[in-house]
């Protein structure tokens, strides 16, 4: 009886593990809205074994609903779209900081957080994306916008459109021009924005390219991505306001131009932190980099990786010298940054 009783006891225990193996888990939290992503999770799923469970939000509501859950979140990898964010997330604690030799041989040092003592690193960034401007091809000199400096000169007065200035996107931009220029400069540079609006700041980054090509703006700002998703569509309206802009990446015989990156942490309280570790290793690797490119027109974060996206390649002639701080500290000037739009008066 005894032994009966232990061999039921043992093919329970053999029945949960294996019910246990194969629903092994991942839950993420992601401020990718990306229907081309689907395949990126996918993939890994078929890979591992191991299923994704996905919350979608931006990544402000995101990193409140971290705060909110506290130890009890089941999350266990975030993903976020701006390196502000990325960085406020380490400053409140909510990422789990790791040590990977994957990651620390595949993403450079100024696309991760900074490594702590312990040789740990609380943020990886996975995909990068440009800022450029786009300007009117009949109307505006190419040599008159073609570093971020000039968008402040009294030459483009009146020509500018960009979204608000506290949008993510730009305050990393803004950010990075502190550590280039200093916040004196800086701050008289965002006044120049101001003077040289040709509305008030409105819209996403394609209402912004839409804008030159309408003849409302002579000359906007806007993520690289944006203008390769028109680049790449079939539609004749898209088509044709491709036609009528031009593309520069700013400041390539000195700094080189502003990129933010999409990055990805192991969440403070996670439940399955291997699972979360090998999903981060995942997005560095070839496949899922080829992903990022062709699927949302990002440029690949890892070493090595090459661009097929033919209009990121378009766009660039094949390459384009990117600016080389530590995103890191881009996310440190935001806080003074909004301070400067407050007091130059951009919205």
């Amino acid at each position: 009886m005894i032994q009966k009783a232990a061999l039921a006891a043992c093919l329970m225990l053999t029945a949960a593990t294996g019910a246990w193996a194969q629903e092994q888990v991942l839950n993420l939290y992601s401020a990718r809205h990306y229907s081309t992503d689907e395949a990126l999770y996918d993939n890994f799923t078929k890979t591992t074994g191991v299923k994704i469970n996905r919350v979608d939000a931006d990544d402000a509501g995101i990193l409140a609903r971290l705060k909110a859950e506290g130890s009890a979140s089941p999350a266990d990898v975030i993903l976020l779209v701006d390196a502000s964010r990325l960085w406020k997330g380490e400053v409140d604690g909510l990422f789990l900081p790791i040590k990977s030799k994957t990651l620390d041989n595949a993403i450079p040092p100024q696309l991760r957080a900074k490594t702590d003592a312990d040789g740990k690193t609380a943020w990886f960034g996975f995909s990068t994306r440009a800022r450029v401007i786009v300007y009117d091809k009949l109307k505006v000199k190419r040599e008159d916008v073609d570093t971020y400096e000039k968008l402040a000169d009294p030459v483009n007065k009146g020509r500018l459109c960009i979204r608000s200035g506290s949008h993510p996107y730009n305050l990393s931009l803004f950010g990075a021009m502190v550590e280039h220029l200093g916040p004196a400069k800086t701050e008289v540079w965002l006044k120049g924005l101001v003077d040289n609006m040709a509305r008030p700041p409105k819209g996403g980054d394609t209402d912004q390219i839409k804008g030159v090509a309408s003849g409302e703006c002579g000359v906007a700002v806007t993520n690289s991505y944006y203008l390769a998703r028109l680049m790449r569509s079939n539609k004749p309206e898209d088509r044709a306001i491709v036609e009528k802009v031009g593309v520069i990446f700013p400041n390539q015989s000195s700094w080189g131009t502003h990129v933010n990156v999409a990055g990805g942490a192991v969440a403070r309280y996670s439940k399955n932190p291997a699972n979360a570790v090998k999903f981060l290793e995942y997005l560095a690797s070839p496949k899922a980099q080829d992903y990022f490119a062709d699927g949302n027109n990002e440029w690949p974060a890892a070493k090595g990786v090459k661009v097929n996206n033919a209009a990121l390649q378009a766009m660039t002639g094949g390459s384009f010298k990117s600016e080389t701080i530590p995103v890191s500290a881009v996310g440190m000037n935001q806080i003074k940054v909004q301070q400067m739009l407050d007091r130059v008066g951009f919205k």
